[in-house]
Order: structure tokens, then sequence, then C-alpha cells
């Protein structure tokens, strides 16, 4: 990693993005940001448009980029098993034409934003980077397909193509997401309840934005080539994520159990020793992330008090 870079950064003005671009600035790069959206911030060329359109590619990736950062993905799992097309072409097509605007400009690193659904259901055993890929929905199939070209590619060449398998991301910034973390906060604003599939024992792996952003950023500095898995190493059951949020926002959060649809898996426990070894440090725990999380959803008259 140079003093000063050229990073592009592909759905730079979502969730994660934003948190990844402002990282990236305070540490002085030179950051294009390529996003449905422009990105609010004059220090930031925006690339405005959708990666699916040829053209869009061919202007985000400039001569001279030393890095591409690409998040922008369809990452709704259950949408994706109702609409497999779209999942495509974004997951798997748009990567192709980026990965081909790297080999052509002669980008050094590529970070993909994978995910551990590429492994499919493990049961309850622990994921590893090299536990076989048996993707359950187009969302992981995509995933996986994109992983395979960025490997080619890193291969044939040369460029450091890290494949990041995020586990399930939360923090500040997610008003407009509807995963579990933001669903149980708008229920303990408004005064409601929160559905739970299943017992409520299902297992996951959540990672606070910033610890993820920060091994995003230890993986480029590493020059890190092939699957990387970023979670916080520590599994939570959803019944823990209800009882954290009723202790961080002081409301009840009532729970009704509704079936559990096809394709969820019912344990995602990951190791991130390999994360660890080159750096990455996740510092949040479940509570303490969530706490981050309530005051962009906690009423007005509470901020105030």
């Amino acid at each position: 990693m140079a003093d000063r870079s050229r990073v592009l950064v592909t759905g730079g003005a979502g969730f994660i993005g934003r948190r990844v671009v402002r990282a990236l600035l305070a540490e002085g790069h030179e950051v294009t940001v390529a996003d449905l959206r422009a990105f609010p911030d004059p220090q930031v060329r925006s690339v405005t448009g959708d990666l699916c359109d040829p053209a869009v590619p061919e202007r985000a990736v400039s001569p001279g980029t030393d890095v591409i950062i690409h998040l922008a993905a369809f990452t709704y799992v259950l949408a994706s098993v109702t609409d497999p097309v779209s999942t495509y072409r974004l997951n798997v097509d748009a990567t192709a034409r980026l990965l081909e605007q790297a080999r052509e400009n002669e980008v050094g690193a590529f970070l993909l934003a994978s995910t551990n659904a590429v492994t499919g259901n493990v049961g309850g055993s622990v994921i590893t980077e090299q536990t076989v890929l048996r993707p359950l929905t187009p969302y992981g199939a995509t995933k996986a397909a994109a992983e395979m070209l960025l490997n080619a590619y890193a291969s044939c060449y040369g460029m450091a193509g890290a494949a990041l398998r995020f586990a399930n991301v939360y923090g500040p910034g997610m008003g407009e997401k509807d995963s579990f973390i933001p669903r149980l906060m708008r229920a303990a604003r408004d005064g409601e309840g929160v559905q739970v599939r299943g017992d409520g024992t299902m297992l996951r792996d959540v990672v606070h934005v910033d610890d993820v952003v920060q091994g995003i950023l230890a993986a480029w500095r590493a020059r890190h080539t092939g699957p990387l898995i970023l979670g916080s190493g520590r599994s939570v059951s959803v019944n823990d994520m209800v009882e954290t949020a009723r202790r961080v926002t002081g409301a009840p959060i009532p729970v009704e159990h509704v079936p559990v649809p096809h394709g969820e898996m019912p344990a995602v426990v990951v190791d991130i020793s390999a994360a660890r070894a080159i750096g990455y440090a996740p510092s949040h725990d479940l509570e303490s992330g969530m706490a981050t999380v309530w005051p962009d959803f906690r009423p007005e008259q509470e901020e105030s008090r």
C-alpha cells in the first residue's frame, strides 16, 4: 500500500461503503466511488450509474487506479431466490466487467466483498477458508462464482485478489436496512415486537461495520490473495440478539415465532484466525456494537434528555 493510493470503492455510498470511504480519506488516499447515488463529499470523485451498464465500470476504473474495493452487490439472500437473474447480473456480470477493467488498467489489487453463504449449510461445523463451497441460494452461488473469477484473474494476471467473506455486518448507518438488528431497533423505537424464525437458537456471527473496515484495510496492506473470513469470531443466537437489544434500548420487544424459510442456515460459526494472522482485531462485542446502532433509531425526546 502506497502512502497515497488511488482507490475505487464500488457501492461506496452504501452502509459499509460510506465507512470504508471515510477510513480511506482519513489515511489520505484518493477515492473514487461508483454507486447508484453520488457520494456526498467533494473530496470524492463520484461515478453514478448501474454497474450492470458496461459504460459505468469503464468510467469508474481510471488509469492509475491502485486498488478496487468491490462492495456493490445484490445482497438479499431470500430475494435472490425470487429474482436470480438480477442477482446474477450484478454479482457475476458486473464483477466480471470490473475485473476486466482492472486487468486492462493494471490495477494491483482487487478486494471483493463475499460472504460465508458460499459454503451453504455446514450444520454446526466451524466455517474456515478451506470449507467446500456448496451454496444453497442464488446469492451464495453468485458470490462463489465471483470468487472463482477473482481467483482466475489473480492467478493469470498477477493482481492481489482477496475474497473477503463477511459475516452479518451491522453498525451505525443501517436506517435503510431490513436485517435483524435494524428490525430490533425499529421495534424498540415503535413499541412493537419482532418475528423470530424457528425457536431463536439459530446461530449467527454478527460483526461491527468498523471492525469489517479495519479487516478490509488489513487485507489490502497484506496484499492478501484468496478467501479471508471477516467476522467477530463469536457466534450468538437470535435469542441473544433479542436480549441484548432489550438491554441496550430498555424496550420489552416481544417476540412472535414463525417458521424457518428455505435456504436459511441453522448456524454460522466462523474461524477468523487467518484474518487475525494479518493484523485483524475486531474490537466490538454484541452489546457495545448494538449500543452504537441505537442512537440512529432512538426517539428524539430520549436524545434530548
